[in-house]
Parts: structure tokens; sequence; C-alpha cells
């Protein structure tokens, strides 16, 4: 075999029983995304602040509020935009918008407890590295009986992807308007119409009037630049399916409880594990010897051969 793959196309000296022994057939050229560069985040917000319905504003400027507890937070969208950054090449900044639907329980000093629910916005803004691109990309897509629509033309610039999971709802607490900070920096001026039916039609109070509500929320995102590409890459064999999901029952379908008799019993579900996965790991890799390695029959399982002591040769 080569010493090294520079075109596409079959291996030289590559057969069956190479495949079969975990070589690869031939080197194929993929047009994938490419990761150039990312960043994970692990983020306590504090006091955001949450726009109200309009009933649950009127709950709170009406006064005579015991407490309010945190009860659920729930990512809507996420906004993203990307631009690149001058006098330095190659990177772009991600101004990141997240919309949240936030719950809470109000407790009143007369009256059973009451559930509001609120838009939260969080800005945030990163600058990765995307790479350069200046080719112009047309594409085209098929439309049965008319020609096909050439789509416009895109710019070679990369792609941000956010993950992110629903935050955790730490705090939360009811403000006067007097010990609130009411400037322009912070204030939502617009919420988009979809953000908006997320509230079954209600509007949402943007003012600054009255009473408002602050919550702390935890939030981990990973954000990534990614660009299109074209990589060689090995190729072992072809990729074929190995379960079968044929319909072996009478008539072409399937008894389902035939098919919920082959489902394990969710112990977990019910008796959630008691160690953590790191603690099992832990304690498969330390044994007697206090080497930190898996034993065999000689003792350390890393060469050493005197079975009494594990030596400076152990794990190396």
């Amino acid at each position: 075999m080569a010493d090294k793959v520079c075109c596409p196309g079959p291996i030289c000296g590559s057969n069956n029983n190479n495949a079969a022994a975990g070589g690869f057939r031939e080197a194929v050229c993929v047009h994938t995304k490419k990761v150039y560069d990312s960043c994970r985040s692990k983020e306590c917000l504090r006091d955001i602040r949450v726009y109200l319905c309009r009933d649950a504003q009127e709950l709170l400027d009406a006064g005579g509020i015991a407490s309010v507890k945190p009860r659920a937070a729930e990512l809507l969208c996420v906004k993203i935009d990307v631009e690149r950054v001058q006098f330095n090449r190659g990177f772009y900044t991600v101004d990141i918008r997240f919309f949240y639907r936030i719950e809470c329980e109000v407790s009143c000093v007369i009256g059973r407890p009451r559930i509001i629910d609120g838009l939260a916005v969080f800005d945030k803004r990163v600058i990765l590295f995307g790479g350069e691109g200046g080719a112009r990309i047309f594409s085209s897509r098929f439309v049965e009986d008319e020609n096909d629509i050439q789509l416009c033309p895109d710019s070679n610039k990369p792609t941000a992807v956010v993950e992110v999971v629903d935050p955790i709802l730490l705090d939360a607490r009811i403000v006067s308007p007097e010990t609130s900070c009411n400037c322009c920096c912070c204030r939502l001026h617009e919420v988009p119409r979809s953000i908006c039916s997320c509230f079954g039609g209600d509007s949402l109070v943007l003012s600054d009037d009255g009473n408002q509500l602050f919550v702390t929320l935890g939030q981990f995102s990973i954000i990534r630049l990614e660009r299109d590409i074209q990589l060689l890459m090995p190729a072992f064999d072809i990729c074929l399916p190995r379960r079968d999901c044929s319909n072996s029952g009478v008539g072409g379908e399937q008894d389902p409880c035939e098919v919920f008799a082959n489902f394990e019993f969710p112990i977990d579900e019910f008796f959630p594990p008691q160690q953590d996965a790191s603690d099992r790991l832990f304690a498969d890799a330390v044994n007697s010897n206090g080497c930190g390695c898996k034993d065999n029959s000689n003792g350390c399982g890393c060469g050493n051969s005197n079975g009494n002591s594990c030596g400076s040769r152990c794990c190396n």
C-alpha cells in the first residue's frame, strides 16, 4: 500500500482479505462540513428580565405577593448572526440571542398560588476562527414536471451551529420599578411574531411600569463554526444495514404484543443507579496491587513479570 494517498480511487494491493482484516479498499472524495473552531460555555445568567403576559403583569402590579418560586425554563428559539471581524482575517463574530419561556409560581397573601409565564432574552457574542473563502456557490433543486429551480448564490461563509439544552431555573424574584435597571440597553423593544405565538396569542408587556420579574438561569452550550469542504477519506467497504426491519407478521403486520415483549424492563426508571459511571470506571481501573491498571496473571498487567510490585515500568 502506498505511503501517501493523494487522489481518489482503488488502493493498490487492496483485496477482499485486506478489507476483511481491517484495511480499506479505496480512497473516496466526500463533501461534508468541517468544524474549524468551537467553544463550550457554562454560564450563570443572573437577573434576566422576564416579560410577562398581560394577566400575569396585572397580578404583580396588584400587590399582595408573598413569594415567588421558580418552576421551569424552556428554550424556545435561538437567533444566530455571523459577521467577519475587521483587520483579523479568518475570524468571525457569532452573535446569539436566546429566547426562553419562564414559568414561576406566585403565592399571594390571599388566595391560592398561581402559575405565571413570560419571555426572557439573553444575548451572547463569541469570536471564532472560520477560515477564508471567496467562492460563490450555485446549486439547483429538482421540481417534478418543471424546470430545475436555480437557487440564489451563496457565499462561502462559515455556518454557525449552536447546541444548547434547556436551562436550569435557579432563582426568581420580584423587583419594584424604582429599584430595577430600566436603561435602554437592557430593554426589549420588539418580539418576533413566532415567539409571541408560543404564549397563546397573549400580548407581552414590554414597558418598564409596574413590578418586574427577574430570574437566574444556568445554561450549557456548545458553539462551532462549520464550512463546506471536500475531504479524501478511506473507504473500507459498502455500508450495509445489519438490523432487519422486514414485516414478519400475518398480512404484513407484526403483533404489537410481540414487539413489546422484546423490550427490556426499564429498571433504571424505577431504581436509579446508586453508583456514578465515573466511580465504576475508577473501580475497574484500580485493583489490589495499587497500580491503576487491570490485573492479569503476572500481577501487574503492564509488562512487569515479578508479580510482587508494579515498579517504574508499570503503566508506561
